[in-house]
Formats: structure tokens, sequence, C-alpha cells
């Protein structure tokens, strides 16, 4: 049927004698040109839409012709275009609130009855409802008013919708997405969370995975709803699908905190001792983040890390041997149990290389711990000094052995020289490596040959325990920590440069420094001296000064004039300190002083956080 024209309309319309008949004439000729619309007629489209805009002009609705408009500005007829144009400006108005009229439409989508020309498994027009809810995403995100109006709508979509089958899953997952995405109510959050515990429940893996990747997203917001479904994310660990286990292993590690610290560990480390080797890597790392932040107690630190390293040591992180270095190194009460849960474990297991790197440094520093058996957190056992060497011997020359692990072992065994007392077989070991192959470990063997021959008298000094170092800087003032010092009456002064550090008069030891850090040619190096005098009427025997710096810097300590510091200042002691700063970060130094005076030994430690500007910017 051939449409009528604009004119034609427009002269009927003028007969109507009352509203009612011009009503019902409208009616009419909107019908027609409905049909119209559907049966994709390109031929009268633009005369359609010119009878809709004069019906839109005596006020009458025509906003059905909208997409219309759309179609003929796309077309290549000007004629065309210019009818699209003029309905685009007058059927198209920025300024209305579309929030409402798609909150009306969805609503009447979610509570119409079966229809078959848009029904597909029970869902009213699904394709439908899943843009209207992308559309109230965009429109909602930061908006308060839109948002609000959104609520009631999306909470009926989120309960009314059927879910079994995968047109329901689709358009609630579409809701809780818009849901999280604008500023929705506290409990309607709190619904889409729960909504997506219930896909980790459902057999299809898709379902699953895209319930995993949303509650991940949403963790840091709404973490306590998410805790709710613990368990059931947990038990994904266990799933076949290596996608769904990884988004699981990640979302795990975002659950932990201080209060699940325990029972979350478990559970991923059960995982990694069972997960295939591409997720190792990453579970180990995540595992080593989580304890150095909620580790209730050291000792459970300790014992965790300890455990990653034996299950999966070949796959740690490169600073995981220095990190858990540090950890021991600062729990002074866990060195008899650490150094001995260590040897243990070197027993039993050589091939994680991780793992022996740290008991070989454990063993080196704590061996006089191990043999002696005093530790109080477990049964002791019976280890002689032999058996030490001889563990530590056999890494060595095993096949297992990295060139960096071997240098853990000679290093051990060379500390062992000043806590055990087989000296003589610990010499023969070192100078047996001086002419290795591998020129690293023939360094260290030939330097510490050395330190047998030429510094003996150095060497108790020089192999002391390392002392504590603070693992992150702080910003706050500069200033001087007095620790562990065996003498009451050493107080160290660095707050009058250029002395460095100054001990109390009555003492009679005055260290000055003279520090050089601008004549440098390299302008990341800074150059100290260091004078020791004595004042008083014997001499200081056994001088030894250390010192140490954070592992971002580079610490050089030339050999001292002399090991004597003559009495009444008759002579001084001076030794030279390079220190490289490439990050040109601020200087921090930890310093030991260990000496005889009037045969009493006499040892103290400082740390020097007051370094002037220009020796590290």
């Amino acid at each position: 049927i051939v449409p009528s024209k604009l004119r034609e309309l427009i002269r009927t319309i003028r007969t109507a004698r009352t509203q009612a008949e011009e009503r019902e004439m409208i009616q009419k000729e909107c019908a027609a040109i409905r049909s119209s619309f559907r049966e994709e007629d390109n031929t009268y489209r633009c005369r359609n839409v010119a009878k809709l805009l004069y019906m839109h002009m005596l006020g009458y609705p025509a906003h059905f012709g909208q997409l219309e408009c759309l179609k003929l500005i796309a077309s290549q007829k000007f004629t065309d275009k210019r009818i699209g144009y003029l309905g685009a400006m007058l059927l198209l108005d920025e300024r209305q609130d579309l929030v409402p009229q798609l909150v009306r439409i969805l609503k009447n989508l979610i509570m119409s009855g079966y229809s078959p020309e848009h029904d597909v498994s029970g869902i009213s027009d699904p394709f439908l409802q899943v843009r209207i809810l992308r559309l109230l995403r965009i429109l909602g995100k930061g908006d308060d008013d839109s948002s609000e109006a959104m609520n009631d709508i999306l909470a009926q979509v989120a309960t009314n919708t059927e879910t079994s089958k995968n047109v329901g899953n689709a358009i609630l997952y579409e809701t809780v997405l818009t849901i999280m995405d604008i500023k929705s109510e506290s409990g309607l959050r709190v619904l889409a969370i729960n909504i997506l515990g219930r896909f980790l429940l459902n057999n299809d893996k898709n379902i699953r995975y895209v319930a995993l990747t949303s509650l991940l997203k949403t963790v840091q917001t709404d973490h306590n709803a998410v805790q709710r479904h613990r368990s059931t994310i947990v038990d994904c660990l266990k799933d076949l699908d290596v996608s769904i286990k990884r988004r699981a292993m990640e979302l795990s590690f975002a659950l932990v905190n201080g209060n699940n610290i325990r029972g979350m560990m478990k559970e991923l480390l059960y995982f990694l001792d069972s997960c295939d080797p591409d997720f190792k890597a990453d579970c180990a790392s995540g595992i080593f983040l989580a304890a150095e932040k909620y580790a209730p107690s050291k000792r459970w630190h300790i014992d965790t890390i300890m455990r990653v390293l034996t299950t999966a040591g070949s796959y740690v992180r490169d600073d995981s041997v220095p990190n858990l270095i540090q950890l021991i190194t600062n729990s002074v009460e866990m060195h008899a149990y650490t150094v001995q849960r260590l040897y243990k474990a070197l027993l039993d297991d050589i091939s994680q290389q991780p793992l022996v790197q740290v008991a070989s440094w454990c063993i080196g520093e704590y061996g006089d711990l191990l043999v002696s058996g005093q530790c109080e957190e477990e049964e002791p056992i019976q280890v002689s000094e032999d058996e030490v060497l001889d563990v530590l011997e056999g890494l060595l020359v095993s096949n297992l052995s990295a060139p960096v692990t071997r240098g853990y072992s000679l290093t051990a065994i060379m500390k062992l020289s000043t806590r055990f007392s087989s000296v003589n077989r610990i010499k023969k070991v070192v100078s047996i490596y001086g002419s290795s192959i591998d020129v690293e470990l023939q360094q260290r063997a030939v330097e510490y040959n050395a330190l047998f021959k030429k510094y003996d008298h150095m060497r108790p000094a020089l192999l002391e325990r390392m002392p504590i170092m603070e693992k992150t800087a702080t910003n706050g003032p500069a200033e001087i920590v007095q620790t562990n010092g065996e003498t009451d009456s050493t107080i160290l002064d660095t707050k009058h440069l250029p002395s460095i550090i100054q001990p109390a008069s009555q003492v009679g030891l005055s260290i000055q420094s003279s520090a050089h850090f601008r004549a440098n040619p390299n302008p990341n190096i800074a150059v100290i001296t260091i004078h020791a005098t004595n004042s008083t009427e014997a001499d200081m025997t056994e001088f030894v000064f250390q010192a140490a710096v954070p592992k971002t810097f580079q610490l050089q300590l030339l050999s001292p004039s002399s090991n004597v510091v003559p009495a009444l200042n008759q002579g001084s002691v001076t030794q030279v300190i390079r220190v490289l700063n490439p990050q040109k970060q601020q200087l921090r130094m930890r310093v030991k002083l260990t000496y005889t005076h009037k045969g009493s030994p006499v040892q103290d430690l400082a740390e020097v956080n007051n370094f002037p500007p220009q020796s590290w910017q």
C-alpha cells in the first residue's frame, strides 16, 4: 500500500471538526507508519518521517521515528539527508533525561508476559535488556541522582531473573557490572557480590571465570562482602581449569588480612605444593608479600618462608634470599631455632638453591648455637663441628650447587673459623679453593687465605656476626642511636662536623674525620678519612673500626694504618672509607668499634644518620 503524501495528511487533519476526531486520524496514520517502518521500506521512509515531524509539531508523540531519522542521515540522497537532519533536530533532545525512560522500558520487559517474538528461554528480549543495562551503567557512573533512580529496577532484575539458563546469567552479569560501576546502595552491592558467589558454584567454567574476575575488581571496595565467599574462592584453587586457578589464586591473595592469615596461608601453601610449575613463581611471591605484611609472629614468618623455599625454592624471586637473611638477622631470639631448622632442611634436600644459600649463611653466622644445642623452641639436636663442616664441604663439591651457592658455603666455612675449634681443617679447605677454576670462588679463597696469614689478629673482629640493619630508611631527623654497647661510658656524637664520631672524653678515645665530597672525580663516591687518637695513659690495642651501610650503597673499608692507638695522643690510627651512592640517597651508616684497653675488651655499636647533604647529593 502506498502511503499518503504529507499534503494529503495535512488536508485530512484540517477537516477534523473535533479533538477526538483529530486524535483518531493521527493514531490511524501512526499505525500505518509503524507498519511501514517494520517492513524496512526505504522508498517511502523520507515521506513517513516528514509526516511524523508534522505530527510532532501538533504535539503528538513521534519518538518512534528517531532511529529512522538516523537512517535517513546515512542515506546517499540529499532529500533524505535533509529530512533526516531536520528530524534529528526536532525529535532528539539532549536536555531530556534518559534514565527514567530506560528504567520504565526495562521494568516493562521484566514484568511483561510471554512474547513469542522476543522470548529467549523464558526471558523477554534479553538482548534489549543487556543493552539497556550497559547504557544505564554509562549514565549512572559518577552521578548520584541517576544512580538513585536505577537502584530499584536493578534490584528487581537481580532478584527476578531466572538463572537456570545462560540467558538469565548473562543479564545478571550485566546487572552486577552496572551495580558495581554506579553509585549504588551498599545493600545492592552486597546483593551483586552474592550473585557472583552463586556464579562460583555454576558448572559452566566461563561463568566461574567471569565471577572470579569481577570479584577481583571489587575486592578493594567491598572487601568484607567478598570475604563471605572466601571458602568458595579457595575451593576454586582445586579447579582443573588453569585460568580459573590463576584467578582464584590472585583473588585469594587479595583476601588475605591479619585476621585470616594463618588459614589462608595454609591453603595457599597446600596449593603451592601441588600446583603446576607455571604457578609457583607468582604464588611464592604472593606468599612472601602477605607473610611480610601480616605475619602474626616472627617464628611463623620464618617457618612460612622456609616452607616456601623447601617447596618451590627454584621459583622464588632473586631478592628472597637477602630478605629472609634480613628477617633472621633481626629476629635475635630465633637464631638457634632457625639455624637448627635450616640444618635439618639441608640434610633432607640440597636441590633448592635459595634454601641452601640461606642455610649456609645461617650456619656460618650461628654455627656455634647449632653445635651447643641451645634451641628452646623445639627438641635440640646433637651436632658436632665435624658434621657441620662435612655438610658445608659437601655443598662445595655437589653438582647441584650453583656458583653463588658455593660462594655462600665457602664464606660460611670461613666464618666458622672463629666459632669452631677446627681451625686447621678450615684452613685446608680454604687453601684448596685458592686454585679453583671458578674465578669468584678462587678470589674469595685467596682473600681468606690472606686473612689467615697476614691479618689473623683482625680475623675475629672481621668475622663477627653481622650487625642488625634496618630494612627501610626513615625520613625523620638525623640522630645517633646507641645499641648493644658493652661499656656505658662510650657515647657517639656526630653533631659537630668534621667529627663523625666522638666518644666520651672519660674513655680517652677520640675519633675525628675529614670528609671529601666535592674534590673526588667521581661525584657518586664519598671519601671519608677516620683519625683515632688516645688521650689515656695506656695504649688501646686490637683496635678495629667497622661500618655497614644499606644495600643500595657500596662500602669499601681500606686497611687501617695500625691496630694500636698510642697513649697520650702520641700518634693516631687513620682509615679511609669509600662509599658509592649511585642513587643519590641519604647516607646512613652503622659503625662498630672494638679495642682492648687495660686488658678489658671494649665494644660499641652506633648508627650515624646525620651526614651533611653534600655527602649524598
